[in-house]
């Protein structure tokens, strides 16, 4: 190139095009062996518009200095020479036309990429001509030969430039036209008499929807065999750790605690639920036939002008397509479905759901597996290009994409089914794309997923760090159910939810801040009191020493007696000069004074009128007589203890383990 196309000192460098880079490179052939690609060039490169201009231009129209490069039109395109794309899942990896799922990495690579491959949908209309044939042949509405020309054509797959086909399909809208005039030819060239027998009596919606149910079964073989991977790790996980506690959430939040066994457990039913719903989807994938509206007239016109066709035992129509079925090792329909897309509909529902149970085993890893939860991570992470430490969870990620995008897809498959008339015009056509894709990224998903379940490592020291985090708080309800049967189901909600936001705000064991609630200092100081009496310390199932648990909270206002105060009880209930060695407030029920006795012998009168802290009266029994079996006077109340047991979370894990056993019994009887 001229110096003086160079860029000056202060001009920014301008970067040629990959077409007047080409220019540059390749002079213009003089030979047709020039035209081949040189060192570095990627072979069988379609030649674009600019490349040709280069090639016959000389330096004078390349772009100069600071000059933008010239771009070829949308329209140009139209007049590029594509090469010849034989048939093939990776014949077309070379050609800058070619998707080779550079935006999918979820799929790309997968056995189902190639399984969905326009190369695959050429070769499943190929089977399904082959196959009308052969059952033509079978019922008496073609000969022999001509069954046997039409599939040893259709085998030829380097006949058909699967390019070609889509381009050419423009035309009739739909690609099983142009492969039928291919066939034909084929045909022709093998046995003349054989061609007239290429898609007799058959529409175009008979050969693509056919098409189409071959590529999703074959395609959904891998996919059940990824699934069926998963299910096995993930009954390996369950088993693992059907004991191994952790702390459940709800709406984001620490709620009781779980299993991770039994959170195994539940992705499992759903894979094991997926594979299932899969597998018998693809074994009712129906063969469609039925001409140009449904009626198989044309086959029955086909057989008046044959001999022996007609009169063979029943309806020639009826048979005819439970020999197409048979040929193609799809299941035979009631009904033609051109308009009836339930097929389509039931495959829509089976991805659906399968992409939505690996995206919620997805969703729980994601948030497991974050650095402040650390419960769980990807056997093998993704890295980062910009921060070294990084370590995703790229298995994670990528069944969560594709199971947002699935319902999307499968929803144009569901609205199909409100096709009008015999034929519908859009309907059927606006399912190609989706339904595609949605087996696509299903597949995807079930690669990863068996990746992820496989390579799942657990934390259980970090799931009971966590589990502790909050001081016991994923234990409040245990604590509310179990002190309801001595003072009461409000009266016990309302001291754990008082408790609970005290150990919130003050960052202390939820079994402490109940200990200064009056209802269940009561109950603590009752205990003491009997376990001190030798003819019910035996019967005591938990005896201590009240010291210990005095020792745990501060005297005063919510903990217990004040020696110094020796006058009338102040506010927190402490002991008065007349019986200096009464309980404080969770000695006696809330009220309760130090009254002489009356007159009259009866015992001294409650304070009723003064309500208590959750506003109820503060001398009332704080339950009703009744409500679990006895009065508040014989309950035996609680023990420091017992307290604490019901405040460990490890102790509430209620039936996990059983629910386990339950759901792997239950998946092993159904496979």
């Amino acid at each position: 190139m001229p110096s003086t196309d160079r860029p000056g000192p202060d001009e920014p460098a301008t970067r040629p095009t990959p077409d007047a880079t080409a220019s540059a490179k390749t002079p213009a052939p003089a030979d047709p062996a020039a035209d081949r690609p040189g060192s570095g060039e990627p072979p069988n490169r379609p030649t674009s518009d600019a490349v040709a201009s280069a090639k016959s231009s000389d330096a004078a129209d390349r772009p100069g200095p600071g000059e933008p490069a010239a771009r070829p039109t949308p329209g140009a395109a139209t007049s590029v020479e594509i090469p010849s794309d034989p048939v093939g899942p990776s014949a077309a990896a070379g050609s800058d036309w070619a998707d080779v799922g550079l935006l999918a990495p979820v799929w790309a690579g997968s056995q189902v990429e190639a399984a969905t491959g326009d190369a695959a949908f050429v070769r499943g209309m190929l089977d399904a001509e082959a196959a009308l044939a052969r059952a033509q042949a079978a019922v008496g509405l073609a000969p022999a030969a001509a069954a046997t020309a039409v599939t040893a054509a259709a085998a030829e797959t380097a006949r058909y430039d699967v390019r070609d086909l889509a381009s050419r399909a423009r035309s009739g809208g739909n690609p099983v036209i142009p492969l039928v005039a291919d066939l034909t030819a084929a045909v022709a060239a093998r046995d003349s008499e054989a061609a007239p027998y290429v898609h007799r009596g058959a529409t175009s919606q008979d050969i693509w929807d056919t098409a189409l149910m071959l590529v999703a079964s074959r395609a959904l073989e891998p996919v059940l065999a990824d699934l069926g991977r998963t299910v096995r790790a993930l009954a390996e996980l369950a088993v693992a750790h059907r004991d191994t506690p952790m702390a459940g959430r709800t709406l984001t939040q620490h709620a009781v605690p779980t299993t991770f066994g039994l959170k195994a457990a539940g992705w499992l039913t759903l894979a094991a639920g997926a594979r299932d719903r899969l597998a018998a989807v693809r074994a009712s994938l129906p063969a469609q036939l039925g001409g140009a509206a449904g009626t198989l007239a044309a086959f029955h016109a086909y057989a008046s002008v044959r001999a022996g066709a007609a009169h063979r035992e029943g309806d020639v129509g009826v048979r005819l397509l439970a020999a197409f079925a048979a040929e193609t090792g799809l299941a035979e329909p009631v009904l033609p479905w051109h308009t009836l897309r339930a097929p389509i509909a039931d495959l829509a529902g089976a991805l659906a759901f399968t992409a939505g149970a690996l995206g919620k085993m997805a969703a729980d890893v994601l948030v497991l597996s974050r650095t402040e939860a650390g419960e769980v991570a990807e056997g093998q992470g993704g890295g980062s290009s910009a921060m070294p430490h990084k370590s995703n969870p790229v298995r994670a990620v990528l069944i969560a994409a594709a199971a947002r995008q699935v319902p999307a897809l499968t929803g144009v498959l569901h609205g199909s089914l409100a096709a009008e008339d015999e034929r519908p015009a859009g309907a059927w056509h606006a399912e190609w794309q989706p339904a595609r894709e949605a087996v696509r990224l299903v597949g995807g998903a079930a690669r990863e997923a068996a990746e992820l379940a496989e390579g799942l490592r657990v934390h259980p020291r970090r799931m009971s760090d966590n589990l502790g985090m909050t001081g016991g708080l994923v234990a409040a309800e245990h604590l509310s159910i179990a002190l309801a049967a001595s003072i009461g189901r409000d009266r016990a909600k309302r001291a754990v939810t008082r408790a609970s936001r005290r150990a919130a705000e003050e960052g202390i064991d939820l079994a402490d801040a109940l200990a200064a609630e009056p209802d269940v200092a009561t109950l603590l100081s009752r205990h003491d009191a009997l376990a001190a009496e030798p003819h019910v310390a035996a019967a005591l199932p938990h005896q201590h020493a009240s010291a210990s648990r005095r020792d745990a909270a501060p005297p005063g206002d919510d903990a217990g007696p004040s020696k110094e105060n020796t006058g009338a009880p102040g506010e927190d209930g402490g002991p008065s000069e007349q019986d200096p060695g009464a309980p404080g407030n969770y000695g006696r029920p809330p009220g309760e004074t130090t009254q002489a006795p009356r007159e009259d012998g009866g015992q001294p009168e409650q304070n009723t009128e003064a309500p208590g802290e959750d506003g109820e009266p503060a001398g009332k029994d704080a339950r009703a007589p009744g409500e679990d079996g006895g009065p508040f006077e014989e309950d035996a109340g609680v023990s420091w203890e017992e307290l604490r047991a019901l405040a460990d979370p490890a102790g509430y894990l209620g039936s996990a383990g059983a629910l386990v056993d339950r759901a792997l019994r239950t998946i092993e009887r159904t496979s």
